[in-house]
């Protein structure tokens, strides 16, 4: 079939276009054309979501019959998907958790917990608005993919990154003292061709979409990291109160790090519609190792995405926390 990728040149949408390739579909990708360019044999498509004219100009003479979307940010970018692409047979959304308005903190006990409801331009808020109108445009044909962490090659939010190649340069690295706090995450290989996937069956409805409820811990993540770079890189715990006195920023400095309280709950989010579904869930460690092997490819650098400050904890911050310890 036609599967139009809303997005497609940097993350998770680039994977969306391999997956949708692998499965013998013609593709084309609707992008602002500042990332790169897809795959040679995709259709490239330019414009601003935020144009009502730019959609229906792109696809003159090109309709498609599947739609995934990983990158509406905006109303408009929602009014504007609604009104051009109605008509397709199905429609995969990637959301966020952010769109329910308990979280964080959660606990996520299913996807009928409140989401968003105002006006306000935050992220989470906007991501429940496009819920809301793509849903209503396209009934029992638009699943929502509420998204956790998302991770794996090509991540140019950075999180993992940043800590396999801290990591890698050795020495004592600071690390909070929760490394038996709980974490999920969902490599996006696993998270492109589930969507992909369930824009061709039709699947409707909003879907919890990371990785199951204790599948690794912080600390378990960052031995990974230790063991698939070969670094005799030295993990030096450091209280959470001192972290914070210090000045160091939960999820920025030290990311995937959330204060104590917070991470009680955040990472309890009930996943059973995802498994049913299909989504897969591979394992840690080769998600891992597989970001670290494309790393040492030495990829173009791409800037974070929606003005995300780059995560990681400045050198002389780090230095000032293990002075003594």
């Amino acid at each position: 079939m036609r599967l139009l990728v809303l997005g497609g040149t940097a993350f998770l949408g680039r994977h969306v276009v391999t997956a949708a390739l692998g499965r013998g579909h013609e593709v084309a990708t609707f992008t602002r054309g500042v990332t790169g360019r897809p795959p040679d044999g995709v259709r490239t498509l330019h414009g601003d979501r935020d144009d009502p004219d730019a959609l229906p100009h792109a696809l003159e003479g090109w309709a498609p019959d599947l739609v995934v979307d990983t990158s509406c940010q905006s109303r408009p970018a929602a009014d504007n998907a609604a009104a051009a692409l109605a008509d397709v047979r199905g429609y995969a959304f990637t959301s966020s958790l952010n769109a329910y308005s308990t979280w964080p903190p959660g606990p996520i006990r299913g996807e009928d917990e409140p989401v968003w409801d105002s006006d306000e331009d935050d992220y989470g808020p906007v991501k429940a608005y496009a819920e809301r109108v793509l849903g209503a445009a396209l009934p029992g044909r638009f699943l929502t993919a509420r998204a956790g962490l998302i991770v794996g090659p090509h991540d140019n939010v950075r999180r993992l990154p940043w800590w396999l190649e801290r990591i890698a340069r050795g020495g004592r690295v600071v690390v909070p003292d929760a490394l038996d706090q709980p974490i999920a995450l969902v490599d996006v290989r696993d998270l492109a061709g589930w969507l992909v996937e369930t824009a061709e069956r039709g699947e409707s409805g909003p879907v919890n979409a990371t990785g199951p409820a204790g599948m690794t811990t912080l600390g378990d993540l960052l031995r990974t990291c230790r063991e698939v770079t070969g670094s005799d890189a030295e993990l030096v715990a450091v209280p959470e109160e001192d972290l914070l006195a210090a000045g160091v920023e939960p999820w920025l400095h030290l990311p995937l790090w959330l204060p104590r309280e917070m991470a009680e709950t955040a990472w309890d989010v009930d996943t059973t519609r995802a498994r049913a579904l299909g989504l897969p869930s591979r394992p840690v460690r080769e998600t891992v190792a597989d970001t670290w092997a494309w790393l040492r490819t030495g990829p173009v650098r791409l800037p974070t995405p929606h003005g995300l400050p780059e995560p990681g904890l400045p050198e002389d911050l780090e230095s000032a926390l293990l002075a003594g310890r």
